[in-house]
Parts: structure tokens; sequence; C-alpha cells
């Protein structure tokens, strides 16, 4: 599955939107515009969705599946770093002892600002 833009094919959510974005650097840079996607081991949102952080709105574009070995430094500026080393090393860092496998699938949630 890659690059799904229906929720009918998408499977169910497995967390709520509220907890998409939640560490506080990260949610600087989404409303700073520097990240514009989240990678989760779940569903979080649907297409369509709106985030809300700190009184910022974010429409959700993209849901889509992905391994981490189809990670490129492009992927990683999504996420507000220059490499994908850098992203890799921050979210080891959130998760220690978790293993990087390049089969490893997550779920891309691609956002951007809600305009008024």
């Amino acid at each position: 599955m890659n690059n799904q833009h229906d929720n009918q094919a998408l499977p169910p959510k497995t967390c709520t939107i509220e907890r998409l974005v939640t560490v506080p650097s990260d949610i600087e840079k989404v409303i700073a515009g520097q990240k514009t996607a989240t990678r989760r081991n779940g569903r979080y949102a649907d297409i369509g969705e709106i985030m809300e952080l700190q009184g910022h709105k974010f429409v959700v574009e993209k849901v889509y599946s992905q391994s981490l070995g189809e990670l490129t430094n492009e992927h990683a500026k999504q996420e507000g770093f220059e490499t994908v080393e850098q992203y890799k090393e921050s979210i080891l860092s959130y998760h220690p002892g978790m293993p990087w496998l390049p089969q490893m699938r997550v779920w891309v949630h691609e956002f951007r600002p809600v305009s008024d």
C-alpha cells in the first residue's frame, strides 16, 4: 500500500490525531513550517482530519505506508531533519532499544497548515 488517497482503502486508525505530534520540539517544527510529515507505527489520522497544535490548525493530506528502507533525505526533510541519519538518531533516542529495520513499515501522515 503506497500513497493511498482514499480513506476506504486504509485500515482502521490505531490511535487518535491528538497523539500524532506530541514532542515539544516537533510541535515547534510543525508550527514553523519545518516539519510537514510524521511517521508512526500506527495510523493516527484520516485524510482531511484536522490536527490542532497550540492554536494552529493543520490538515492531513496524505496517509500511506512506507518501509524505513525507503526513506530518503527528502523524507527526512519532511520530518524536520537534514538527513535520514539525523532522523534515525532522533527516533532511536525516543525509543531506546528499538531496532531500525529497513523492512519495518510505518504510517506516513503528511499535513499542511489550514489557510483561513
